[in-house]
């Protein structure tokens, strides 16, 4: 068959030539491999490791019989609890009426680039998909340039300069932080820094702060607070509370921007119409809190800190250069130093890296190329999340409840993580 000349396979060339999304191929690839009896070590995907919470689980199955199409936004009394959640976490102000619901915050994010006709800007690194979805799209993006040195951050003078030589030309601006991939957040200056450049430029600011309830000593605090007028915050289910399968993502809006909610309400309504009844309804459970949803989070991010501190200290042993983690459960180990080593072994690439690391050991992690960087950065990102996150709880909850976790605590709770450590050194030192 002539494939060229076939009408059939007239795909949309903006899709043409993308890779389905990195981290979902690395957890579909690594499962495979698991099925094939090889021992691999998942450290691909950014899955909460924790389950729902109890509480949240029964409910779901008291609204399981719930089969009504749902308002396009989004259940009110949801948008009640969100408006609450938001509220109380940052002394805000905003209604049940600022919020929108979506099946998860990747759709809302895809639809918000319909609506507005602007150029995405993106600190690189970034999550992997991003700079697909827009590209899709047909929107223009722009990588803003970052630094090891200040923790992989975007900072307002960076900001500004790819700003400043079209200053009313349309943009969204995505900060994601606690960030993915490199569990690093940003300082109240930092952000009051970034904000005013934003509001110079008219910018939409896309808060994604998904990660924000794993900030590991539970201080994050969003940039609304500081640029009220243009910041949509992000948040959902999937990373504080385990629900990343149960698909639903929220943004908040300032009243400013509601011609722009209403807006992406419109394509909501012609695509995916309203978010699964019965997962709205028990996702008041979570975001109305309670003391055990508290203690959750508590321990949580007891257990996400150590973890974090563990995995950093052992690939900074490695000789691997990583800044350590302030939330979220991810590293951004950069492996310059076995460049000429790598080479010699015709590994030139973050994507032959991470091959080998995988054919070799067993460890999945994703290369750095998939973050926005060029093929030759040899960095990577890792999730420390192959763990029984309802065992981790337990622990961190009962036997040391009352004593400051460490190593000792990482090795019962965590052992194939350390696991990996021990791998991945090994395969580094046999170089």
């Amino acid at each position: 068959m002539d494939i060229k000349n076939d009408h059939r396979f007239a795909i949309n060339l903006n899709v043409r030539g993308i890779q389905p999304s990195s981290t979902l191929r690395i957890n579909e690839l690594s499962n495979q491999l698991r099925s094939e009896g090889k021992d691999i070590i998942k450290l691909g995907l950014g899955q909460s490791p924790f389950p729902v919470p109890e509480r949240v689980v029964n409910a779901l199955k008291e609204h399981a019989h719930e089969k009504d199409y749902l308002p396009v936004k989004g259940l009110k009394g949801l948008r009640q609890a969100i408006a609450g959640y938001i509220n109380r976490a940052e002394r805000m102000r905003c209604t049940w009426e600022d919020v929108l619901i979506g099946p998860g915050s990747k759709e809302l994010l895809f639809i918000l680039q319909l609506a507005y006709y602007g150029d995405l800007l993106i600190p690189r690194p970034s999550w992997v998909s991003y700079a697909p979805q827009a590209r899709i799209i047909g929107r223009s993006v722009h990588w803003l340039p970052t630094h090891a040195e200040n923790n992989w951050q975007l900072t307002a003078e960076e900001l500004d300069i790819i700003c400043r030589d079209d200053p009313s030309r349309p943009r969204i601006l995505i900060l994601n932080y606690p960030s993915n991939p490199t569990g690093c957040t940003y300082t109240d200056d930092q952000l009051l820094a970034i904000a005013n450049v934003a509001r110079k430029y008219n910018l939409i600011l896309l808060s994604d702060e998904i990660y924000g309830e794993v900030h590991f000593e539970g201080r994050h605090k969003s940039i609304a607070r500081y640029y009220p007028e243009g910041t949509i915050i992000s948040t959902g289910m999937s990373k504080w509370l385990g629900a990343g399968g149960w698909r639903l993502g929220t943004f908040i809006f300032p009243p400013e921007l509601r011609p722009l909610q209403d807006a992406m309400a419109i394509i909501a309504s012609e695509t995916f119409t309203s978010t699964s009844a019965p997962i709205q309804h028990a996702a008041i459970t979570a975001f109305d809190g309670g003391e055990d949803i508290d203690e959750y989070l508590k321990q949580s991010r007891r257990v996400l800190k150590v973890v974090g501190e563990y995995m950093h200290s052992r690939l900074s042993a490695m000789g691997a250069v990583v800044r350590k983690p302030e939330g979220a459960f991810y590293l951004f180990p950069d492996f310059s130093a076995f460049s000429e080593k790598l080479a010699r072994k015709d590994i030139k690439t973050s994507q032959a890296f991470c091959t080998a690391l995988l054919e070799d050991t067993g460890v999945a992690i994703l290369p750095s190329s998939d973050f926005g960087f060029v093929p030759d950065h040899m960095g990577a990102r890792l999730a420390f999340v192959d763990f029984d996150g309802t065992q981790a709880l337990e622990l961190a909850g009962g036997d040391y409840a009352d004593q400051e976790l460490g190593d000792d605590f990482v090795k019962e709770a965590g052992p194939r993580l350390v696991l990996a450590m021990d791998r991945m050194e090994k395969w580094l030192n046999s170089l």
